[in-house]
């Protein structure tokens, strides 16, 4: 009997600090709609390099059934550095890579993935490319999302960081596409996800996740996600 693939394998990048590489396999019968992450992927689907953006809300892929895609999803803030674009101007957008780049330069990326026995390698390897001729992002940035995430308020995180609360806004719609408000709700979301998907009870999960209790949860799931929090655990499974 032959084995049946994995829909979705994902481990950490070797190559790129704080990435994650993935593949996801398009079920026949499926209808999983990715959810805000804070991050930006570059994607190879449809023997077509495509930079998926920060969304702000649930996104629903059109994608035949078997279609395999292949991506590098950045950590929070350091794709636009790589990418040499503002992350607001990708906001809930998927964007050919050489509408970026330009036609010429993704021909001949296109063709060295397409070309590979690994996409996922081949992705890894454009980013170490990339990165080398960039440099870093501002490691604020890094800082910045390790406040949010870890619950503290907008004013605290500027005031931690030594920055305005202004220019804090200014540096995440340019890393981030959104403001440090619509960021820490998105990190929230996740953290959600994590508790809840480790079996934690919801209940348990409102009041480690730092909500006024289990319906606010259950509001803000349901707004960033399109589906309540049950229902988005159940079809993991």
């Amino acid at each position: 009997m032959q084995a049946t693939l994995p829909l979705y394998q994902e481990r950490r990048s070797r190559a790129i600090d704080g990435a994650v590489v993935w593949t996801r396999t398009i079920g026949a019968t499926e209808a999983a709609p990715v959810l805000p992450d804070g991050c930006i992927d570059l994607l190879w689907i449809g023997e077509r390099l495509v930079v998926a953006g920060p969304d702000t809300r649930a996104y629903q892929a059109a994608i035949a059934p078997g279609a395999r895609i292949a991506g590098i999803r950045f950590f929070p803030g350091t794709a636009p550095t790589l990418l040499a674009v503002p992350a607001h101007e990708l906001l809930d957008r998927r964007v050919d890579l050489a509408d970026l780049w330009g036609a010429a330069r993704v021909r001949h990326l296109t063709a060295a993935v397409a070309s590979a026995s690994d996409p996922v390698a081949a992705l890894e390897l454009i980013a170490v490319r990339r990165a080398a001729e960039t440099g870093p992002a501002d490691p604020a940035l890094r800082a910045v999302v390790r406040r949010l995430a870890a619950g503290a308020s907008v004013a605290g995180a500027a005031d931690t960081l030594g920055l305005t609360e202004r220019t804090l806004r200014r540096m995440s719609l340019s890393a981030f596409g959104y403001g440090p408000k619509m960021l820490a709700r998105i990190l929230r979301l996740q953290h959600v996800l994590a508790l809840a998907r480790s079996g934690t009870p919801f209940a348990e999960t409102a009041f480690r996740a730092g909500y006024a209790d289990q319906a606010h949860m259950s509001r803000e799931v349901r707004e960033l996600s399109g589906m309540p929090l049950g229902r988005l655990i159940s079809r993991d499974g």
